[in-house]
């Protein structure tokens, strides 16, 4: 197992944030007005992010809004692009993980990520994924 140029915690949560402000909020705050006529946020339609963070990385080789401007993007450990039941394992499981562990496991997370050589957090041991540098066909999953 190979993992060509990982992405640290840093450039991680910047993507996020990123993602955050350009895509996510956004789109919450349209379809809140949409179908609400107000700007709420804690309502069911808002799960059309969780959509997003879905599909976008296996439609887009792996990249999010946030992670394409700065230049990562999520990979399964053999090198090849994720599917739909790796991002599924990565974002609802993960997430069940976080929730039963009362956040804890985000902070175990992020210290991984900034202290692991392969800046691998749990959601990536729970869906055999991280976060590299490397560019679609950088990298091919035989030489790895």
């Amino acid at each position: 197992m190979n993992m060509v140029r990982p992405a640290g915690f840093w450039i991680r949560l910047g993507a996020t944030l990123l993602d955050g402000l350009i895509v996510s909020t956004p789109l919450g705050l349209i379809i809140s007005f949409l179908f609400y006529q107000d700007f709420q946020t804690n309502h069911p339609l808002n799960n059309l992010t969780l959509l997003y963070d879905l599909i976008t990385p296996v439609l887009w080789s792996g990249y999010v809004v946030g992670k394409r401007i700065v230049g990562i993007r999520i990979v399964k450990v053999d090198g090849s692009n994720v599917t739909i039941w790796t991002m599924l394992l990565r974002i609802v499981v993960a997430g069940l993980v976080y929730v039963v562990t009362i956040g804890i496991g985000v902070i175990v997370s992020a210290i991984m990520v900034g202290v692991r050589d392969d800046k691998r957090s749990i959601h990536d041991f729970i869906a055999g994924t991280y976060v590299t540098y490397a560019k679609p066909g950088e990298m091919k999953p035989e030489e790895l």
